[in-house]
């Protein structure tokens, strides 16, 4: 399986919508980031964050497929961008109502060829997973959109909030010695939108009955271990179930400019190695310093529950007790 971030472009995208003051908005709530020390405290200073440095992970890649774009800036983290390493995302839904169910379509071209790509490489179940998070971090999706013959994907929608939104194409064409590619693109939700401040970092967060725990640290430039364990009325949950061939799912967005980052977990379900609970293990390097956004799937009694997290990488920061609960980001699968 593949490994929190506001931007402040959106403005120009979103011309003739009902969005009062979204720039505006984006600028005071994005105008610092923030940095925190090796453990994931709840507390940090604001500072600009650095988008300087290239991480590792999912999203960020190297090698045939990036080749094939040479001179795309492809040493940028994924998401960034949507044409790179030889592909372009083709979103055919740049808008969509909030609050109202609507169908995102789009295609992956090759740039190459200027047609739709049709063949792909299944990955944990699946050949392309599509992410949809809100610029201000407090949405976010993680859909399975289907794909007709032609090499168009489509799946439905429904966007609580009206403002901008980032769509993430998370795929590896099925070329001989292909690698994975993730490339975003802009999308507008219409209506009066009032962007939310990023949420306080939290070491626990509780979403439908169940605690989920955070411990490690998000470093710049340098894999690390996230662990993550699950409870519920107290107890530790032993039994969590597969979820795209895992026991959870990361996702990482950067506040202030989403860039993403989709890591692997250290283990598999049906490996005889990993136990289905109640910690599921994540090995990830951020591309900076600044606040991220994790995203966490996972499953348990046949539902897929999303806790989400902010964390910051890099920095010093006073030590704070840890809360006995967080919040939870709107999801939907």
């Amino acid at each position: 399986m593949q490994t929190g971030l506001k931007i402040t472009a959106f403005a120009a995208g979103l011309a003739g919508l009902k969005i009062t003051a979204f720039a505006a908005g984006l600028a005071a709530t994005f105008g610092s980031a923030y940095a925190v020390g090796g453990a994931l405290d709840p507390v940090a200073a604001p500072k600009e964050p650095s988008h300087q440095e290239s991480g590792e992970g999912h999203g960020e890649k190297e090698g045939p497929a990036a080749e094939k774009g040479a001179g795309k800036a492809s040493e940028l983290p994924g998401g960034l961008q949507v044409s790179q390493g030889g592909f372009t995302l083709d979103l055919d839904t740049p808008r969509v109502e909030a609050g109202e169910p609507a169908e995102l379509r789009f295609a992956v071209v090759d740039e190459d060829t200027s047609r739709n790509v049709t063949a792909f490489r299944r990955e944990h179940g699946k050949e392309l997973h599509l992410i949809v998070a809100s610029s201000d971090l407090t949405t976010y999706r993680h859909l399975h959109p289907e794909r007709a013959a032609d090499g168009t994907w489509s799946t439905p929608v429904e966007l609580p909030e009206a403002g901008g939104y980032r769509v993430f194409a998370d795929f590896t064409p099925d070329e001989k010695n292909a690698e994975g590619v993730t490339l975003g693109a802009d999308l507008a939700v219409s209506g009066d939108a009032r962007p939310e401040p990023l949420p306080e970092a939290e070491r626990t967060v509780t979403v439908d009955g169940y605690e989920v725990t955070l411990a490690g640290a998000l470093r710049p430039g340098a894999g690390s271990e996230l662990k993550l364990e699950v409870e519920k009325d107290g107890k530790p949950v032993t039994d969590l179930q597969p979820y795209l061939g895992a026991y959870g799912h990361l996702v990482a967005l950067r506040a202030g400019d989403l860039a993403y980052l989709h890591v692997h977990p250290n283990g598999e379900s049906g490996d005889g190695r990993t136990e289905s609970g109640p910690e599921v293990s994540f090995t990830a390097t951020a591309p900076s310093k600044g606040a991220y956004r994790l995203f966490l799937d996972f499953r348990h009694e046949g539902k897929v529950r999303t806790a989400a997290f902010t964390v910051h990488a890099g920095g010093t920061a006073p030590e704070k007790p840890a809360p006995e609960g967080g919040e939870s980001a709107d999801h939907g699968h």
